[in-house]
């Protein structure tokens, strides 16, 4: 359940940088650069909730979807915030990883239902 705990803190950081998004940025950023970073909240916010659900699961493993996930935020989400935060373009080129860890986690979730289905 120490993901829950996890989860709670990166729903608050989602919602306070939601929050600040469109409250402070709305006035500073271009409208794309405002779009990547409301794209960047939609996506921690998702997969945050995602994680919360899974580590309530009791049947199932789901370590590494979690920590995929988890990771999936720190890299895809952390980029855009810091390469609109910074305007650091190179930050653009790291996003694709952690869309990778969000796709494998995913994935590993598909896994883990099959394999619990087999055994069953």
């Amino acid at each position: 359940m120490r993901y829950v705990y996890i989860s709670s803190i990166l729903g608050a950081t989602a919602v306070a940088l939601g929050a600040f998004g469109a409250h402070v940025l709305s006035d500073i950023l271009s409208v794309d650069r405002l779009n990547t970073f409301e794209k960047a909240v939609f996506y921690h916010m998702v997969h945050t909730v995602l994680i919360a659900v899974l580590d309530m699961q009791n049947k199932c493993n789901f370590i590494w979807s979690k920590r995929l996930l988890l990771l999936g935020i720190l890299i895809f989400s952390g980029s855009l915030y810091l390469l609109v935060l910074t305007n650091t373009a190179w930050l653009g080129a790291v996003t694709p990883v952690g869309g990778i860890c969000f796709i494998l986690g995913w994935l590993f979730i598909a896994i883990e239902f099959k394999r619990r289905v087999q055994q069953t």
